[in-house]
């Protein structure tokens, strides 16, 4: 994944709505159909700066599983936040487009 990717679609993935990080994990999976694979060592340390940066909130409740889950939400400026990374993907796609097409 490229740097910068994971706080992108866990920001994407929270506009939807509130989730733990087993649940974070797994809709990236299953949205890029098994293309992107999570690595919980990178996604709860992404989380926790997320969260620093006041983009995503934490509460705890139970999971789907009867355990008792952190469970992350975005907050107003994580709203704001979506917006900004979507154009620098768009920015960054677009260089590689450049690059990567005919010369």
């Amino acid at each position: 994944m490229l740097p910068g990717t994971l706080n992108m679609l866990i920001l994407q993935v929270l506009s939807r709505k509130k989730a733990n990080g087993y649940e974070i994990a797994k809709m990236i999976e299953e949205r890029s159909e098994d293309a992107l694979q999570v690595d919980h060592g990178s996604l709860y340390p992404a989380l926790r700066r997320l969260e620093a940066n006041g983009w995503v909130e934490t509460e705890w409740a139970m999971s789907a599983t009867n355990r008792n889950a952190r469970y992350y939400s975005l907050t107003a400026a994580g709203r704001k936040q979506i917006g900004v990374e979507r154009n620098r993907w768009r920015e960054a796609v677009l260089a590689v487009s450049r690059v990567m097409g005919p010369a």
